[in-house]
């Protein structure tokens, strides 16, 4: 009796295990999908604004202490100068957001509000007169990020992640310095800025997911 008891213990141990690792994978591929849908949708915006002679720009790009610009914060990460511009941006995108798909295990919403809200917020404080478009803000904020929780969380994968970004893309710190024309380092500085905040802000707790109530943000 003890031992059909043992048994059916283990065998509900395994199923709820098997169920919790299921929940995992179908968020991560939800997550996956839902990047390459944004990488998408950049092309897809490009697209419009290339036809359009890029006079998406203009009307929806964030212009500094302007009422006019203030959509920009918004809408900044989705437009780009050139199809390079994209294609520059587009590698980066995939890595970094990649890796925030893999590891960060809750609040990936909070996170990308704080990235994209405070930082582009500072841009229309206090950035220079122009119009600031790209997602290299993004870009720099998910850096930023993925650095910094990596030294604040400390878990085996946060540091890991960290590794990962600081070699492929640790030059990128360079960008959020002035003096290259035609480059908004102040949405590159203003992003990492950003990032680095919502890794102090927002604790995702990558080394202790929560699988039983995955949540879905």
């Amino acid at each position: 009796m003890q031992r059909a008891k043992a048994v059916e213990g283990a065998v509900g141990t395994t199923t709820v295990a098997n169920m919790m690792k299921r929940d995992h994978m179908r968020v991560f591929f939800r997550r996956t999908a839902a990047l390459a849908a944004f990488v998408a949708l950049l092309w897809a915006v490009q697209v419009v604004n290339w036809i359009t002679g890029y006079g998406l720009n203009p009307a929806f790009g964030l212009i500094p202490r302007h009422g006019s610009g203030l959509d920009g914060v918004i809408a900044m990460p989705l437009l780009h100068g050139s199809f390079s511009h994209l294609m520059a941006n587009t590698p980066p995108l995939l890595v970094m957001g990649g890796l925030l798909v893999a590891t960060t295990t809750r609040a990936l919403l909070s996170v990308n509000a704080v990235v994209i809200g405070l930082g582009g917020g500072l841009v229309w404080l206090f950035g220079g007169s122009a119009i600031h478009i790209g997602a290299s803000g993004l870009i720099f904020g998910w850096f930023g990020f993925l650095i910094a929780r990596g030294l604040v969380d400390r878990s085996p994968i946060t540091l890991g992640a960290a590794l990962v970004v600081g070699v492929l893309y640790g030059s990128i710190i360079w960008g959020v310095l002035p003096g290259q024309p035609g480059v908004s380092w102040e949405a590159h500085l203003f992003g990492a800025i950003a990032g680095a905040g919502a890794a102090f802000l927002i604790r995702t707790h990558v080394h202790a997911p929560r699988l039983g109530g995955v949540d879905l943000n």
